[in-house]
């Protein structure tokens, strides 16, 4: 099985093909951006009637509408051929979906293969980072990575410049991603903090909720800069407390993933604290939205891990608070604007 191809003298073309499991939005549009760089590209999801309909229509109608596939991308629902044929795996299902994917990968995978995550989040009930979760399942014969940043998915898809931080501590496997993924407005930063680049991809969704609550309550523009200082503050403690370094934090993957989402109503962590703003409960905020929203999901483990390890995040504590149903928006608003007062460094 291989995906129809052309001859091309791009950089990327050198390397051999690539899987990207997970055809949701940003699966999607890694893809697209993958094959237009000049990979061999196979975009593998469960559903083989949808993913015949994507193959038929070149191109993602339900989650990516007018991105057409380029003539390296062949979507598929043969896991074990497209395995089989790719050099490398690019994982970007949803957080809580990871653990079941790389059960289903454990038995088809070569030793030489590269497995990059794109997920942002963190495992439910456990907890563990994204390079943890991996490590937990294949072990480490296989080199890893973990790709994040301010990335939006339709952004990505069209073509429109955009930044990403890839972790990663095999100096051959780095290389072989930015060479796929680095080019065409699209740039690819190393970094060996795995850490950092995975907590700023999770607490940043909870994060983007808070900022929509308080939108949604019309608090203002100082309200919503003082909100997303204060949750990069709350980020960095975070990381630090688990290893990664504060200049991640204050990078693609912390500071600048954590605007995108605040800012952009493309953001549907964003839009759910609008909607909770507007007095909808989260499952009639989830149907509406019709999308995964990976804040709800991280928020009671972003809040866990905090308390395991002993740092406060109280605007993490309150936008947790209201997903569960124990205070309003209005209740949490409040609760933040009367804590005493501190030393900003503390």
């Amino acid at each position: 099985m291989a995906p129809p191809s052309q001859p091309t003298e791009d950089t990327a073309a050198a390397h051999g093909p690539i899987t990207v499991l997970g055809a949701g939005s940003f699966g999607t549009a890694l893809a697209v951006h993958l094959a237009r760089r000049g990979s061999d590209t196979f975009l593998w999801g469960r559903n083989a009637d949808k993913m015949a309909a994507m193959e038929a229509a070149r191109e993602n109608a339900q989650y990516l509408p007018g991105c057409h596939f380029p003539a390296r991308l062949a979507a598929v629902s043969d896991l074990a051929a497209a395995v089989r044929d790719s050099e490398d795996l690019l994982i970007s299902t949803p957080s809580y979906a990871l653990r079941e994917t790389l059960e289903s990968l454990k038995p088809l995978l070569r030793p030489d293969q590269g497995i990059a995550c794109a997920c942002k989040g963190l495992e439910p009930n456990t907890g563990r980072l994204v390079h943890e979760v991996i490590l937990d399942v294949v072990g480490a014969r296989n080199p890893i990575a973990v790709i994040s940043g301010p990335t939006f998915a339709k952004e990505l898809g069209i073509g429109l410049p955009t930044a990403v931080t890839i972790a990663a501590q095999d100096e051959g496997f780095t290389r072989r991603l930015v060479g796929r993924l680095h080019g065409d407005g699209f740039r690819a930063y190393s970094s060996e903090d795995f850490a950092g680049v995975e907590i700023g991809g999770a607490a940043k969704n909870v994060m983007a909720i808070g900022v929509g609550i308080a939108d949604g309550l019309s608090l203002g523009a100082n309200t919503r800069a003082g909100m997303i200082t204060r949750a990069l503050a709350e980020m960095m403690r975070l990381g630090k407390a688990l290893g990664g370094k504060p200049e991640t934090l204050m990078g693609l993957a912390g500071m600048g993933d954590l605007v995108l989402t605040c800012t952009d109503n493309q953001s549907r962590n964003r839009r759910m604290g609008l909607l909770l703003a507007q007095g909808k409960t989260v499952p009639e905020a989830i149907q509406e939205i019709q999308q995964v929203v990976e804040g709800v999901r991280a928020a009671p483990e972003v809040v866990r891990l905090a308390r395991r390890l002993e740092v406060e995040m109280p605007i993490t504590e309150a936008i947790n608070a209201v997903i569960q149903g124990e205070i309003t928006p209005v209740q949490a608003v409040m609760q933040l604007a009367t804590r005493p007062a501190r030393a900003e460094l503390e």
